[in-house]
């Protein structure tokens, strides 16, 4: 049985390296990078580019032709041992040749979990699993929370004032946060499954919620995800420019004209205190390969999701302005009716983008390994 070296390690950061040039790209599939390697010589690299496109194993075997004969494979997440939109990973491995073979974890989907790894080792192929596992399990975070929770990665986007107000008390149209940070939002957009706002916000901000960001030569676009319980929202609404809209209402709700919209599909569920039931509607979008979401909505639903535990991840703007005491508040909960306490957060990264600050926190001592 071999060990982690240094040179696995080394040859394994270039493989994340490959795995991250497919942030954008590859949803609903994970982000992969793969190394073709004797002697610490790279022979062949590559990465998964899109869903229906090669693996990143495959790419790099191609590139390393007959060399990859006696090589070993660095890969960022375990082959693939079923037949999907390509073939099996694990077989074209065998078939090439190669000996030794190091990925990072585990793939946690079903179709999978281990059954690479032992195809592998039963076709004579050293295997060793684990190396750099937290940094390979970051870069899918959304992926492992998928078949692990049975829902997405739930990301919270907000924009506050120094005093943590998120709008005007007039009620009028304006940013928050300056130029550079709607930028950085956008990269946020790009690597989301999907984005998701409320019927609030559609009324009053109007908002598309599309990627402009030109990151190759195509791009995907999340899916975007309204929650209008009584499917009120009114039909000319920018949301919907496009198509690539799922819409969340109530099931006791009469049939709406937003069912006729083209590009536009409707899913009842049912309520739930002071709205849906949001539990429902993660576990739908998780049965809709949905790995990181991304929430741009008012402080009323982004503190029912706060409420039930739901967000993974914050990412808040904080613009060097004040708003007053009855602007719009960050979050609106009311803590003598929640039947749990609030989660704990982190502080996981501070930033300056621009005029603003940006800060990221995580759930602090969660895990995916287990459903919450």
């Amino acid at each position: 049985m071999s060990t982690e070296s240094e040179l696995d390690r080394e040859l394994m950061r270039r493989a994340l390296d490959l795995a991250a040039r497919g942030l954008f790209t590859t949803d609903p599939n994970p982000r992969v990078g793969c190394v073709v390697a004797r002697a610490g010589r790279v022979l062949g690299e590559g990465w998964h580019a899109r869903a229906g496109e090669p693996h990143a194993e495959v790419v790099a075997l191609r590139a390393a032709g007959p060399g990859a004969r006696g090589a070993t494979v660095y890969v960022t997440l375990e082959p693939c041992s079923h037949t999907g939109r390509t073939p099996p990973c694990a077989d074209a491995l065998i078939a090439a040749g190669v000996t030794r073979v190091v990925c990072s974890s585990q793939d946690p989907n079903p179709r999978v979990a281990g059954a690479g790894i032992e195809r592998l080792r039963s076709a004579g192929i050293e295997v060793f699993v684990g190396v750099l596992a937290d940094e390979a399990r970051k870069l899918n975070i959304g992926f492992f929370s998928r078949f692990e929770r049975g829902r997405p990665f739930v990301r919270l986007k907000l924009a506050m004032s120094l005093d943590a107000r998120t709008a005007p008390a007039s009620g009028e149209r304006r940013w928050i946060s300056g130029e550079a940070s709607r930028a950085d939002v956008q990269t946020w957009r790009a690597r989301s499954s999907a984005v998701l706002t409320g019927i609030g916000t559609v009324r009053v901000d109007d908002p598309k919620l599309n990627v402009r960001l030109e990151y190759g030569p195509w791009v995907r676009q999340p899916l975007r995800v309204l929650l209008d319980t009584e499917l009120s929202c009114p039909p000319r609404a920018r949301i919907f420019d496009g198509g690539g809209v799922l819409v969340f209402g109530a099931a006791d709700v009469p049939s709406s004209a937003l069912e006729s919209l083209e590009g536009v599909k409707v899913e009842r569920i049912g309520r739930a205190a002071g709205g849906l039931d949001l539990d429902a509607v993660m576990r739908h979008l998780a049965a809709c390969e949905v790995n990181e979401l991304m929430l741009e909505c008012g402080p009323t639903l982004a503190g029912a999701f706060v409420s039930r535990q739901l967000v993974d991840e914050l990412v808040l703007y904080l613009a060097p302005e004040f708003l007053g005491a009855d602007a719009a508040p960050l979050l609106r909960i009311r803590l003598g009716d929640l039947a749990q306490p609030l989660p704990a957060y982190e502080f996981r990264d501070v930033q300056r983008v621009g005029d603003d600050v940006r800060l990221i926190l995580s759930r602090k001592n969660a895990s995916l390994s287990s459903r919450e």
